[in-house]
């Protein structure tokens, strides 16, 4: 790559196409060719997980209802989630990543960021890296990746979305404007429908136009996001490839079957998510001092209430009570399809308070612990925890 100096980063943007609809295409030759929807059965209220090419086609895609991605392909074949199935193929695309860098940054199951920027005197220039990347899955998996390849993880990610399925698109460093300027400004990490509407009424159509817009005028108009936004239209993206992810949040959510108008239901509910949410947290050793409810409407509106703990928490107890107390502050005039707790604000560090009155928690803590040993020897059915009323 004439043009690639040593003073550039060299960044990859793996991401796998349609990948579950791939997987289950891959595993079951009748399926190739054909309209594949994963997610669920037709009948069902759950959403779109994956479609694959030959779906998308009739417009169906990923979080669309699967009542409506039925209505518009009657005759695709819906299958179920199998994640186990997929975690393990990422697990092998994975090694295939660690064969050329350590430097590899998950984002989920079917894309990552590579840095190759060492790895050149090894295993020759980045396109060629690239290139063996998508030969290897393709023969050694039997699956189709797009790679983007930029000087940083902005561009490479843009580049990836470009010309799938199978693509490979680099950005020199030289040409970072060329490749920018004609895109429509909603390719801009940040700019969602109604920052697009916004933009579009100061007539902002493409990255070419924000870029000559004044950055005080966009930070007026959209506080931080608007300066983000100035730098992304540069093609400036400082951002490291982090091999080791932090753990932002954790949490649980479930879609009902059918919508859901009682209290009592969707306050067992409840607890069953923060006891998950607890347990979780404490096998990653963290605590949250942020809990957040959401819901969501059986007319699609989502809602989210957060509460910020004086100390952070990973007892099921706390987080089903602070859960129980937000949920009191939701509109309950329309049933629920969805709900869901996460923890949020989190940390490692074991805060010490001094307490007027500290057993009930150590008491707890201790409880806490008993029910997570019983759990890990007796099976997750082993022992459930009351909703207190």
């Amino acid at each position: 790559m004439d043009n690639w100096t040593n003073r550039n980063n060299t960044i990859l943007h793996v991401d796998m196409d349609a990948f579950y609809a791939s997987v289950e295409q891959r595993d079951d030759p009748s399926l190739l060719g054909k309209p594949v929807v994963v997610g669920g059965k037709p009948n069902s209220r759950g959403v779109v997980a994956t479609a694959s090419y030959e779906a998308r086609k009739f417009g169906i895609h990923s979080a669309m209802p699967l009542a409506e991605a039925f209505r518009r392909c009657p005759h695709a074949s819906f299958l179920p989630v199998n994640m186990p199935k997929y975690q393990e193929v990422s697990l092998q695309i994975r090694q295939v990543f660690m064969t050329y860098t350590p430097l590899v940054e998950p984002l989920s199951l079917d894309e990552a960021f590579l840095d190759v920027t060492g790895s050149t005197s090894l295993f020759g220039s980045a396109d060629s890296i690239a290139i063996a990347i998508k030969q290897r899955i393709q023969r050694e998996l039997s699956l189709t990746a797009s790679v983007g390849l930029a000087c940083n993880k902005f561009l490479a990610k843009l580049a990836s979305d470009l010309r799938k399925p199978d693509g490979f698109v680099i950005v020199h460093p030289d040409k970072v404007q060329e490749f920018l300027d004609p895109l429509s400004v909603d390719r801009l990490w940040g700019v969602g429908k109604k920052t697009a509407e916004q933009l579009h009424k100061v007539n902002v159509k493409t990255i070419r136009d924000l870029r000559y817009l004044d950055q005080e005028f966009l930070t007026q108009l959209f506080g931080v996001l608007g300066s983000q936004l100035f730098q992304l239209a540069q093609g400036i993206d400082e951002r490291p490839v982090e091999s080791v992810k932090i753990v932002k949040s954790i949490g649980r959510e479930i879609t009902f079957a059918t919508d859901i108008e009682a209290r009592d239901v969707l306050e067992t509910t409840l607890l069953k998510l923060a006891v998950d949410v607890g347990r979780r947290l404490r096998k990653e050793a963290l605590r949250g001092k942020t809990i957040t409810l959401k819901v969501r409407y059986d007319d699609f509106r989502t809602v989210s209430r957060s509460h910020t703990l004086q100390q952070a928490t990973d007892l099921d107890d706390v987080i089903y009570q602070e859960a129980r107390n937000l949920l009191k502050e939701v509109p309950l005039n329309h049933a629920l399809r969805l709900i869901g707790v996460t923890a949020n604000n989190l940390t490692d560090k074991l805060e010490q308070q001094l307490s007027l009155f500290p057993e009930p928690q150590k008491n707890h803590e201790t409880l806490t612990k008993v029910i997570d040993s019983v759990k890990q020897k007796y099976g997750e059915k082993s022992i459930t925890r009351a909703r207190l009323l």
